[in-house]
Parts: structure tokens; C-alpha cells; sequence
């Protein structure tokens, strides 16, 4: 018996006297596509009506209904209520250049709106930004996007106006690479969900893919778990939210290289499968109680490279890595792009785009291999019978699925020149939409009439009111950050061992750190200084905690004095710092103690870490800084100010003042000849003032006066308004040394 497709539509949750907070349901047209895989999470549509062959070459008879030459990009759109949203590049190639959400008109390609934004402190190239995509909610309106370098916002999808948003880097960790892989958002009930390898502070201090859960509507966190501590990998494996055995599962691919399934509404783990040396890529694929994915790396079980595996978890938790395995197919390397299934065939399109079609429930083989061309990057879209796919080096298809042979083509094309598919085709409304490189296209056959078949039914969870044993204590937020004297309100609530909400509670509240906390939950910051705080509330044996940092408002002065413990040879950096104490210790010379960033740290030699409130602006920073030497190297020691950075360069004896490491849109670099083993002291000034950003900067050995000048200074015409204080450094060849760090507010 083949097995049949089914995965849950849009959730909506309804308005019941156990939960009065939640949401009250809104119908979701179920022609919308508001998530980058479609509506079903598995990148198929059940309209009708749709293109047999198409000429990107606009004109009569080619099926473009409209195209924008200047809306080329990698990310996948998505549209909801008749308009069409994607992440692109701002101004490419110029000074002022960021990111973008545009906003257009899905019928006619007009624009409606855009939300402008800027790429700071990441590594990310140009040529990589908008790699998410946005995700849209049906049940507020809003639409929730993931820059590249980590701003997280949610937009009113009727004006593009800012509702809330995050600096994901500076607030929690998250690291923006080079490779430029930044995940998706998905949305379960009244929460949207994002992931990254975050490196954040206390107990998560050490990296690990970490899945952030907000309230959708204010931001607040609700949940913050994540899998194996130092994973090899950045990914951008989509999460797919289905049903499985009955238990609402967020199923994904990890940094740690295992597929994972979380309980969405708590963060807890359900089952986890190991399977690659690597971070995964594939969003998985949900047919029926299974879960299909592959890679293109080596496995844990051999040196083969690449695997497509099919999963049946049944009942089973933990890691099920040995017992999980229903089929498997090695050295099939298929790594980017995530598979889809139709009437019991899965069909694959490994990473050269040669097309590989299984049997669901055995993974026999079907017909034989079919090339289509040379790389593959995008997924395809099933609908009306038809198979869409396009290659990353220009190539598209339309294929029709057969018993025999596994698919036909039906026609085929290039695009234009010099244009490459990154992004997925999507349908929504009779209509095909195509995001290249080089343009953004819609498709659509003005002789056809489009239409829609029913979608086959949900798997629904099982009835919460069979268990109504409460299992996990959850303590909302739980995660935030405070000045001193300020207060927050905290709320616990129950969730059975499905992870379904029961009901909200009055738990007994303990404090781990500095502040008060009433009987009701509401906690007050200690009046001063830095501290971090656990609140742990207790109820019937469960017990949840949440998170607090304190950060308290200019100045600072840190010369790690009161961090050294005498009973160790090793001390810790503030804890309230995000992303400093797995990749600094403290250590003592003389009488003296400085914190020291050193050579060893598995992938964290070249990194940022940040202080405080993202919110602060108009500020200096200052430091004491020594950098080493070690087989003729020197390492780059920085400092951070409000989104730009101050780097001392070792390796090319100079001093730069940036923002976004590879494009340099708006940086100035001079020599700057300095001496390895001798202390410097570093300067940073931002200042924000008439609609610009101006940095500067000076850098003198400590043991001399400061000089009056600032020696280095660059102006930002689109400027960061506002950024944490931090530190950026480079020890992959040499020790950093740094004391002294104080930071003032201009004019202090």
C-alpha cells in the first residue's frame, strides 16, 4: 500500500476556556502560499489550471504575465492576500548598500511597499544576502523576516511598518558566516519560530543550533532549546511543523548533522536521528508517519558522501538513530535540494540536478536516472500534475510523473543569460512565480482557467483532554534583558507530555542571582550593576525557569579584577556578556589580571561578542589590547561601537573602521605598523547626527599620553542608529590580550 500525502495545512488555534489567551481562529485561503515549502510544508500545490511551457522572454505567447529586472535574488517568495513577499539586496554595488522585504502587488508585479534595513557585523557577501524567506501569518497580517546578518522582524503586511524587532546577533548570539546559510521563520499558533548556531551567554555560552520561539504579536520569548553543543555546521534546513504519531512535531535538520523533532509549543525534544558529519541542509519531507531527507556530506557510519534516508519514528524518543531506519540510499548526494512525493513516488533532485525517483515505501528505484544539468540549489514545485524545477546554472523543467519510468519531460528552457535559480518556484492563485538571480517572474496561461482540488486530510493530534497530566512547567518570557530597578511580569503555565497546553498555573518562584520576585511573578532588577539571574518556579514537582540579564545604563569600566577566582588558575568574563566566556578566559600576570581570547577554541578564534542593550547609541569605547606572536603571525583585535567596528590588523599592519566585513560599503583602512607583545590602547567613538553615522577612531601605545587627533575617521550616509558595545577579535594565529575596557557616553 502506498502511502499517502499528508501533513497538516495552516494551524490556527481557537479561543477555548483552557486557553483564553490564545487566538481566535480566521479562515486561511488555502490558494495562499505563505511559507516558502507552500501551505503543506512539502512544496506542493493543489491548483489547477497552471502553465505547460513558458519563454522568459516576455511577449505574446510566452505565459510571463509581468516581470521586475530589478527584483533578482535568492530568497523564495511568499504571498497572502493578494501580494507577494520577498528578501533582496538594497542598493547593490553602492555605499549606502543593505537589505531589503518588498512588498508588491501579486496580480500586476507593482510595488507596494519595501522595509529597508542594513547588513552589519556579519561576514555574509553581498552576493548572499536575502537567503531566507519570509514567512506570512494569515491570522494577524503580519510577515516575519530574517535578515542576513540577523535582524529579526515582524511587518505589517498591508504598510511594512515595523511592529517589533530583534538584533539576533547582538541580543542572543547568533553567528552571521561567510557561507551566509540564515534559516527560515515558521510559524505554529501564536508563536513564529527561527533557528542559527547562537552563541550566547551563561549556560550557552558554547555554540549549538538553537531554535528561538517569540509570541508572535510582541516579541516576547517564549522558548529557547537547542540540540549538540558545538556543531560542525551553520544550516538552512527549513523546519517542516506536521503531526506525528499523534503529537504536533517541528521536524528539521541540525547544525550537530541529525534530524531532530521538537515539540513546537515547548521546545523539548522528541526524537532525534544522527546522520551526517555535517550540518543538514534538506528540509525534511513528512509522507504520512514518515520523514525523508538527505545530505551531501560524509555519513556517521562510513566515508561515503551523501545519503537519502527515510525515517519511521513510530512511537520511539531520544535518539533513534538505530532503530529509526526504514531505507536508505548512499553515495546519492543530495544535499540542497529538499525532495517532494506524489501518489507514493519520491522524487529527488540531487546536487548536479540529476532527477532520482523512489518508491516511498521501499526506496526501490524507478525508472532510470534522469539529468537535467549540472548543479541544483532550488526545490521543485509539484502542481497540477506537473513537476517544476529549475537548476542553478539556468535550466528549467516541467515534468510529468510516471509509474515506469519515474517522469517525462513535457518542455524545457533556459533562462536568460547570465541568470541562476537559487529560490523555489511557488504557486498561489493560477499563478507560477520564479525569484532568479536576475529577475522575478510570473507565469501564468491567459487560456487556461485555474482552479483547485480539495487537499487530502490532515493528521490531527490526539485529543488533549486524554491527558491531562501535566508534564513540563513553562515560565514566559524566558528569556530578557533589563536595566537595573526595572520590572517584569512572569507567567507559568503546564503542558502534558505531548507538549499540549493545559492550563495557566501559580508556581512557588525561587531566584538564582540579584532582584526580588512577589508571589504573583513579578520580578524587580537589582538597583545596580551587572548581574544574571535564574527564576525557577516550582509546581507539584515540575519546574521551569527563565533567564534574566541586567545590564545597567553608561558608564562601564571592566579591568577583571573581581573575575578572577583564587582557587583557579582560570577566570570568566562578565556573564552578562553575549558570546565572550567560551572564547576568553581570564588570567593573572603579576598583580595584574586581563581576559585573554585564545588559539584553541574550535570555531570561535574569529568572532564578535557583545555587552549590552542593542538599543544604545552615541557612545565611546576604550580598551587596553595586546596581540601576541606565534610562528610570525599577529592576530586582528577590535572593538565595537554601535554596529561598525574598529580593527587593529595584524597580518596587514593597519587600522580599519567597518561595518559589514566583506562589502566594506562604507570602511576606511590605513597603515598602521604596531608591534606584537606591547600594549596599545584603542579608542572608538559613533556618533549619530543629521541622518548619518560618523566613527572615529585612535589607537597609542598605553604607555604613552593620548594623543588630541583621532587618527582614522569614516562617515556611514546609512547609518547603524543603534548597537550594542562589544568586542571583535581574530586569534586563529595569535593570543589576544584586552584590559581597561571602559565605555562612556559621548562627552563623558
Amino acid at each position: 500500500m502506498s502511502r499517502r500525502l499528508i501533513v497538516p495545512l495552516v494551524l490556527v488555534t481557537w479561543l477555548t476556556i483552557d486557553n483564553p489567551k490564545q487566538l481566535v481562529g480566521q479562515e486561511v485561503d488555502p490558494l495562499d502560499w505563505t511559507f516558502w515549502r507552500g501551505p503543506e510544508y512539502n512544496g506542493i500545490s493543489r491548483e489547477t489550471g497552471l502553465i505547460n511551457d513558458w519563454d522568459p522572454r516576455a511577449g505574446d505567447g510566452s505565459n510571463v504575465l509581468w516581470q521586475r529586472d530589478d527584483l533578482g535574488g535568492r530568497s523564495t517568495p511568499v504571498v497572502m492576500n493578494g501580494r507577494l513577499y520577498t528578501i533582496l539586496r538594497a542598493d547593490p554595488g553602492t555605499p549606502i548598500e543593505g537589505e531589503r522585504v518588498v512588498c508588491l502587488d501579486a496580480d500586476t508585479g507593482k510595488m507596494i511597499w519595501e522595509n529597508r534595513f542594513n547588513v552589519y557585523l556579519s561576514d555574509v557577501p553581498d552576493t548572499r544576502v536575502g537567503w531566507s524567506s519570509c514567512v506570512a501569518d494569515p491570522q494577524t497580517g503580519h510577515v516575519y523576516a530574517l535578515g542576513a546578518c540577523g535582524i529579526f522582524q515582524c511587518l505589517d503586511g498591508e504598510t511594512g511598518g515595523k511592529i517589533w524587532g530583534l538584533p539576533l546577533h547582538e541580543r542572543f548570539g547568533l553567528l552571521s558566516t561567510y557561507g551566509g546559510r540564515t534559516n527560515f521563520p515558521v510559524i505554529c499558533e501564536d508563536l513564529v519560530i527561527i533557528s542559527s548556531i547562537v552563541i550566547g551567554w551563561g549556560e550557552m555560552a558554547k555554540p549549538a543550533h538553537r531554535f528561538i520561539a517569540f509570541d508572535k504579536r510582541t516579541g516576547e520569548v517564549v522558548w529557547f532549546r537547542g540540540t549538540t553543543l558545538l556543531p560542525y555546521d551553520t544550516t538552512y534546513s527549513s523546519p517542516t511543523l506536521t503531526v506525528l504519531g499523534g503529537q504536533l512535531a517541528l521536524v528539521f535538520g541540525s547544525g550537530d548533522g541529525a534530524v531532530w523533532a521538537l515539540q513546537p509549543r515547548t521546545g523539548n525534544p522528541i526524537w532525534n536521528f544522527r546522520l551526517s558529519r555535517r550540518g543538514l541542509n534538506v528540509a525534511p519531507l513528512v509522507v504520512d508517519d514518515l520523514v525523508i531527507t538527505g545530505h551531501s556530506e560524509e555519513n556517521i557510519d562510513s566515508t561515503e558522501q551523501g545519503t537519502v534516508v527515510a525515517i519511521d519514528p513510530a512511537d520511539q524518543s531520544g535518539d533513534i538513530t538505530d532503530s529509526g531506519e526504514l531505507w536508505r540510499h548512499y553515495e546519492l548526494m543530495a544535499g540542497k535540494s529538499s525532495p517532494i512525493s506524489v501518489d507514493g513516488q519520491l522524487f529527488v533532485f540531487d546536487d548536479r540536478a540529476k532527477l532520482h525517483v523512489f518508491d516511498v515505501e521501499t526506496g526501490d528505484p524507478i525508472g532510470d536516472r534522469i539529468s537535467l544539468g549540472t548543479v541544483m540549489r532550488s526545490s521543485p514545485l509539484y502542481a497540477d500534475g506537473k513537476i517544476y524545477a529549475i537548476t542553478a546554472n539556468g535550466r528549467w523543467y516541467i515534468l510529468e510523473p510516471d509509474a515506469d519510468e519515474g517522469a517525462v519531460k513535457l518542455s524545457s528552457g533556459r533562462l536568460l543569460q547570465g541568470e541562476e535559480s537559487h529560490a523555489s518556484p511557488i504557486c498561489s492563485h493560477g499563478k507560477i512565480y520564479i525569484q532568479t538571480t536576475g529577475r522575478l517572474y510570473c507565469l501564468a496561461d491567459p487560456n487556461k482557467t485555474s482552479g483547485a482540488e480539495p487537499p487530502p486530510e490532515a493528521p490531527t493530534e490526539d485529543d488533549v483532554n486524554s491527558d491531562r497530566q501535566a508534564a513540563y512547567l513553562q515560565i514566559n518570557p524566558a528569556e530578557v534583558l533589563l536595566y537595573p530597578g526595572d520590572t517584569q511580569s512572569f507567567t507559568t503555565r503546564t503542558f502534558n507530555r505531548r507538549g499540549q497546553f493545559l492550563k495557566e498555573v501559580q508556581a512557588t518562584f525561587r531566584l538564582d542571582g540579584s532582584g526580588t520576585i512577589t508571589p504573583e511573578g513579578r520580578f524587580q532588577a537589582a538597583k545596580s550593576g551587572h548581574s544574571a539571574t535564574k527564576i525557577h518556579a516550582d509546581i507539584d514537582g515540575l519546574v521551569g525557569t527563565a533567564r534574566i540579564r541586567t545590564v545597567p545604563p553608561l558608564p562601564w569600566e571592566f579591568d577583571f579584577e573581581a573575575s578572577f577566582d583564587p582557587g583557579s588558575k582560570l577566570g570568566q568574563p562578565p556573564i552578562t556578556w553575549v558570546g565572550a566566556r567560551y572564547r576568553h578566559v581570564i588570567r593573572r600576570d603579576g598583580d595584574n589580571q586581563h581576559m585573554v581570547k585564545v588559539t584553541t577554541i574550535p570555531k570561535g578564534t574569529r568572532s564578535r561578542c557583545w555587552f549590552g542593550h542593542p538599543e544604545m547609541s552615541n557612545y565611546t569605547i576604550q580598551a587596553d589590547i595586546r596581540g601576541s606572536l606565534k610562528d610570525n603571525k599577529m592576530p586582528d583585535i577590535g572593538l565595537i561601537a554601535q554596529g561598525y567596528t574598529l580593527d587593529l590588523q595584524g597580518a596587514n599592519q593597519a587600522l580599519q573602521i567597518r561595518s559589514w566585513v566583506p562589502q566594506l560599503r562604507m570602511a576606511n583602512t590605513i597603515d598602521f605598523p604596531w608591534e606584537p607583545d606591547r600594549w596599545y590602547t584603542m579608542k572608538l567613538r559613533a556618533e549619530v547626527a543629521n541622518e548619518r553615522a560618523t566613527l572615529r577612531a585612535k589607537v597609542w601605545p598605553r604607555e604613552e599620553a593620548e594623543p588630541d587627533d583621532w587618527i582614522v575617521e569614516a562617515v556611514d550616509e546609512s547609518p547603524n542608529l543603534a548597537g550594542s558595545p562589544g568586542l571583535f577579535g581574530n586569534a586563529k594565529d595569535a593570543e589576544i590580550f584586552l584590559d581597561n575596557i571602559r565605555v562612556t557616553a559621548n562627552g563623558n
